[in-house]
């Protein structure tokens, strides 16, 4: 068969199938599920943050841009290689904390519990967005400091997916499904949310505690149900 003779939608599959094992081979867990299933990869999302574009410019100077560093699973999203320090109260702080990107709407911050204890801080599990009865937090760049009066959340466990995925498991945005993990210590984490977007792969997103404590990066076996 030529390249000429490539469908589409062949193309796709190929690359798509190319893609899977790569994050497989990389200790990012995968799974097919029952036959006809989607792929499904299952990653760990460490602590980070999310700013605004102004919030940006008073932590690194007028007129910066955030640069990226490394491509995340979802198209269009990055790692950039700005990071800064978040101050807790009375003085604690975690250094190194990593902005994603594009820049957003809103300035938020996305901590574990573990994070959230060493900072002297009591974080509410929230999806991305809501900063409800959330603490707030000091953010030091190298040109500046910012305060958020809140916005520093645990980001609840939850499964990104596109309109094929989520008829596939019969659910829309913004209903749970369940996550079954077998590994030398698996478990089942229920009610991870649903965050159905027309371009989303599909993802779950673990925060550092729940994929430690599931042994994720060893897992053999990944599944979501209802």
């Amino acid at each position: 068969m030529t390249t000429a003779t490539l469908d589409r939608s062949l193309v796709e599959r190929l690359v798509r199938s190319a893609l899977i094992e790569r994050l497989a081979a990389n200790g990012h867990p995968t799974a097919n599920g029952r036959a006809g299933a989607p792929q499904l990869v299952v990653n760990i999302s460490a602590r980070h943050c999310h700013v605004t574009q102004e919030d940006l410019e008073r932590l690194f100077g007028k007129g910066r841009q955030l640069t990226p560093f490394k491509p995340l699973y979802q198209d269009g999203f990055f790692a950039a290689e700005e990071s800064v320090t978040i101050i807790g109260p009375r003085h604690r702080m975690i250094p190194n904390l990593r902005i994603l990107g594009p820049c957003r709407d809103h300035s938020q911050v996305e901590l574990a519990f573990t994070d959230a204890i060493s900072l002297g801080l009591e974080v509410p599990v929230r999806r991305s967005g809501d900063h409800r009865d959330s603490p707030g937090c000091y953010l030091l760049g190298p040109a500046g400091m910012i305060e958020l009066p809140r916005g520093v959340i645990r980001h609840e466990r939850h499964v990104h997916m596109g309109p094929a995925d989520a008829a596939h498991f019969g659910v829309k945005d913004g209903d749970r499904l369940n996550l079954r993990v077998v590994s030398s210590c698996g478990a089942v984490l229920e009610d991870l949310l649903c965050r159905m977007a027309p371009t989303s792969k599909l993802e779950v997103h673990l925060d550092t505690d729940e994929g430690n404590a599931v042994d994720l990066p060893r897992a053999t076996r990944v599944e979501l149900f209802r």
